[in-house]
């Protein structure tokens, strides 16, 4: 019941607070990036009679539909990962088997087709170890395990057992996502695409207020809005490096997981039984294999990105 790394702030006894950080990651960044090119203007014509794919595209790709999607989906079973590199890298594997590589880079539908299917492909792939084992598979899952918790949900095994409801209704709405994104996106691109064009200096400060008032409105209190100050500037530190946020959010997602289950597991056994017992050295081996897989493939990724 004492308090730990408080620093004699009063508030921190409660820990911080998800959504704060996740605004101030993800938010504030993209806010101060865009200060940067504050004088630049955008005027973006574009027709929706393009934007569908020729049929004997579709029926001539089919096996690059199907390896992508795989690709996509193995990768975003993966926790912490993401689209970002199972677009690279189902992109680098169209390149690698195509007949006319040198077109790669200049628009190929290939390369297209590849990289928009495998970066789809992994957000279903991302919920499995979500909704199996309630461990957040990307970026966007954390978020969305942030939200089941608000509701008072456990992801995980359980969950399935205990609100079944909730369970089959995210595997509807996967069906009703992709139905409603083709209706509103091919309806309002031409509404969507002027937003590029209001002046930065009207729309920042704009997202910014937003972004206060949201913060604030989780617990009515000034500190979830430093938080989101202080991380902000974490996050925009991160994106002028070229760090990940996603390593971060697992972790501040994770962590009381982690120690929660730690302590039970060492209250049960008495010991420090976890490189002993089959099942959890298997565990444990599987999750340095995978590290390691994830470095290689990460590697692998950024040489595909450079070269392309």
């Amino acid at each position: 019941g004492a308090p730990r790394f408080t620093m004699g702030i009063e508030p921190l006894i409660g820990g911080l607070d998800l959504l704060p950080i996740l605004i101030g990651l993800f938010a504030i960044p993209e806010i101060l990036g865009s200060l940067e090119s504050l004088g630049e203007k955008f005027t973006v014509e574009t027709q929706v009679k393009d934007m569908f794919p020729k049929a004997r595209d579709v029926i001539s790709n089919w096996w690059n539909y199907l390896r992508a999607a795989l690709i996509g989906t193995g990768i975003g079973i993966l926790p912490g990962i993401g689209g970002g590199t199972s677009n690279l890298v189902a992109y680098a594997e169209a390149k690698r088997a195509s007949k006319h590589p040198e077109e790669f880079g200049k628009g190929a539908i290939e390369g297209i087709i590849a990289s928009e299917t495998a970066n789809n492909a992994s957000v279903g792939g991302a919920l499995v170890p979500l909704l199996s084992l309630g461990i957040p598979g990307d970026t966007v899952t954390a978020m969305l395990i942030g939200g089941l918790m608000i509701h008072g949900l456990q992801p995980g095994p359980l969950l399935f057992q205990t609100n079944a409801d909730v369970v089959y209704s995210i595997f509807v709405s996967l069906f009703v996502a992709n139905i409603m994104m083709l209706v509103l996106m091919f309806g309002g691109i031409k509404f969507f695409i002027k937003a590029m064009e209001v002046p930065k200096h009207i729309l920042l400060p704009l997202l910014s207020v937003l972004c206060i008032l949201g913060t604030y409105a989780t617990n009515n209190r000034m500190f979830d809005v430093w938080t989101m100050f202080v991380f902000g500037l974490v996050g925009y530190f991160f994106q002028k490096n070229r760090f990940p946020q996603t390593p971060m959010i697992l972790g501040l997602i994770l962590g009381p997981i982690v120690e929660t289950n730690l302590r039970r597991g060492l209250m049960h056994s008495g010991a420090l039984p976890f490189f002993t017992r089959p099942i959890s050295l298997a565990f444990l081996i599987l999750a340095v294999i995978f590290a390691v897989s994830s470095l290689r493939k990460g590697i692998k990724g950024e040489k595909a990105s450079a070269a392309a």
